[in-house]
């Protein structure tokens, strides 16, 4: 586990290990979650990450579709 500091401008460093685990990259952002007295940091993924993650999911569902909307 790796510690950091936050600084006079309440700012604060990602350790390394930290940041190659997770492939974080400058410029990177990152959602501010407060859960009771501790801070969560959650990379956002960019929408286009989601494109096609429900692929092959729909047809089995049993919800009737219409022919144009299939993939």
């Amino acid at each position: 586990m790796a510690t950091t500091t936050l600084s006079s401008k309440f700012q604060i460093t990602i350790p390394s290990q930290a940041r190659a685990a997770l492939g974080l990259e400058a410029g990177r952002k990152l959602e501010v979650i407060v859960r009771g007295d501790r801070l969560e940091l959650v990379p956002v993924a960019p929408m286009s990450a989601f494109r096609g993650f429900l692929r092959g999911k729909l047809p089995d569902s049993g919800v009737e579709r219409d022919p144009d909307r299939l993939l």
